[in-house]
């Protein structure tokens, strides 16, 4: 009898976690505001052992991919390099792309041929180190998809994910979320500026940054209709005084 009762704890141990595995949740849970943990640890394209924060110094799209997806992972990864051709940003320079791959038995060697296949698809010259492919192991991988918000699963020997881009500052903080794998460049263009913190950036950036806001509901950014009506108004309400009440009156003697 004594030996049975750790046998059937453990038994029941057993069924209780992989209860549980079976009810993860699946899909993002939004973490806005928050940090990812920049100290945890991912080997390069090269095999090199990397902390993030050696990584991650300007605006960076951040992607959960698995490199031998038969799914969305290609199609989000091929859509990304599409929009790095068509931005005015400039990869390297203005922001950074870090993907890393939250299945703990891909290795460097298929992160550096993602990266080689990715990079021949962008339709300009950038900067490869703009773009980085990362592998780990699963201590680091959950540490970062948790502190993001993003969970998946692996049923039926392939991993059971959402498609997303998750766009982050400098310090690591969460900015903005850019669901599924098509998007449009000028969504992704304010999502980064979003994430620079407040950094000087061109006028016309500051312009689009005013005039547009984020729609949740509809998960992309959208003309700000209120704000821009306000500024008109008040600039029709600008003229208004400066042609009625401080331009000057004519003197005496002039000809009406």
């Amino acid at each position: 009898m004594k030996i049975f009762i750790p046998v059937f704890v453990l038994i029941i141990f057993a069924v209780v976690r992989l209860g549980a595995q079976d009810n993860q949740p699946v899909g993002i849970a939004e973490k806005l505001g928050q940090t990812i943990p920049l100290d945890a640890e991912f080997y390069d394209e090269s095999g090199n052992l990397v902390q993030l924060k050696s990584v991650i110094t300007k605006p960076t799209i951040l992607m959960f991919v698995y490199y031998r997806c038969p799914g969305i992972c290609n199609p989000l990864m091929t859509e990304v390099a599409n929009i790095v051709g068509k931005m005015d940003l400039e990869l390297g320079k203005d922001y950074q792309i870090v993907t890393i791959s939250f299945d703990p038995e891909e290795k460097p060697e298929l992160a550096a041929d993602k990266k080689d296949n990715y990079l021949s698809l962008i339709k300009r010259k950038v900067d490869p180190n703009g773009w980085r492919f990362f592998t780990g192991d699963s201590v680091n991988i959950h540490r970062v998809t948790d502190a993001a918000g993003f969970f998946y699963k692996k049923e039926n020997g392939t991993w059971v994910h959402a498609g997303v881009l998750t766009v982050i500052s400098p310090s690591g903080k969460i900015a903005r979320y850019l669901y599924g794998i098509q998007h449009l460049p000028l969504d992704v263009k304010l999502a980064l500026m979003e994430a620079s913190e407040g950094r000087t950036g061109p006028t016309i950036a500051k312009v689009l940054s005013f005039c547009y806001a984020y729609d949740p509901a509809g998960q992309r950014y959208a003309l700000d209709i209120v704000r821009v009506c306000g500024v008109v108004f008040l600039g029709l309400v600008g003229v208004f005084v400066i042609v009625f009440l401080v331009k000057p009156g004519k003197k005496k003697g002039e000809p009406q």
